[in-house]
């Protein structure tokens, strides 16, 4: 978006460092006018700020176009890659394993410390545990791009929250595996994603989303149910909670897209990885 400069420049550095760097790297400005770019980085610029999601679609175009990509990193804009073996470590985790579909990388802050919410399952007390896992972080990850041509995009009109989730319910009903890559390292400042009541919203309206495109019927009310109680349990501030109500009832009375329920057979597998999804 135009807001974060020095830490663009800094991802960027940290990307042309790599021992073996990836062979294009694509930037897309949300809204704005790019600055100057190092050689061989592509720059898309939006007139508008489309989300998250939809951003990443311009990319994915982009390099779709080019014909010569196996695997795309995404990574946030203030993020940054100390480790200059990331890139090989991703090639070689996708190359030893023809059904792994994704990966999702640890991030951690300066310190090191990686927060509970940014470790993809419910056992989240070790965040060095490598494991397979049934969602992935957006802010740090890689996708093979035969997973995209087989389910699709991002889901460009949740704009922000829960993209990661709707492709990873789609890749695993697909037979792909997601690993959570703990020595797959992306620094990111520690923040709260609930310091804006936009969170509370699409946290919410998302949820919703999810349910409706992705859930056998059975588990719909199952799996709202479950995140009313958890929002309440968690206590938000009252401007927060009347955000979070507003988008889940305009979850439910705004289009979705297609209703594409992943199997039962799907749901067993996601529940062996130890996250049902009603959670």
């Amino acid at each position: 978006m135009g807001n974060r400069p020095a830490e663009l420049s800094a991802l960027l550095a940290s990307l042309t460092q790599q021992t073996n760097p990836p062979d294009r790297v694509v930037v897309v400005g949300q809204g704005t006018r790019l600055k100057a770019l190092p050689p061989g980085v592509e720059g898309v610029e939006l007139p508008v700020n489309l989300g998250l999601p939809a951003g990443r679609n311009v990319a994915l175009a982009r390099l779709r176009a080019h014909g010569d990509v196996d695997v795309v990193m995404y990574l946030d804009d203030d993020g940054l890659l100390p480790d200059r073996w990331t890139a090989q470590k991703v090639r070689d985790a996708f190359a030893a394993d023809a059904d792994l579909g994704i990966i999702s990388f640890r991030i951690a802050d300066e310190q090191g410390v990686t927060q509970r919410r940014h470790v993809p399952r419910l056992r989240a007390n070790d965040p060095l545990r490598a494991s397979r896992v049934t969602t992935f972080l957006g802010g740090g990850n890689a996708v093979r791009m035969a997973v995209s041509e087989q389910v699709g995009d991002w889901p460009a009109e949740f704009f922000w929250a829960h993209e990661e989730t709707d492709v990873a319910w789609r890749a695993l009903d697909a037979g792909w595996r997601i690993d959570y890559r703990p020595d797959i390292l992306l620094q990111h400042p520690r923040t709260s994603p609930a310091r804006h009541q936009l969170y509370y919203r699409m946290n919410a309206r998302n949820r919703v989303w999810l349910a409706r495109r992705h859930l056998p019927g059975l588990l719909v009310p199952i799996y709202l149910s479950v995140w009313v109680l958890v929002t309440v349990v968690r206590r938000p501030p009252f401007a927060g909670l009347r955000a979070w109500a507003g988008g889940f009832v305009e979850g439910w009375r705004r289009p979705c897209g297609d209703r594409r329920p992943i199997r039962w057979r799907t749901v067993w597998r996601m529940t062996l990885l130890g996250r049902p999804p009603i959670v």
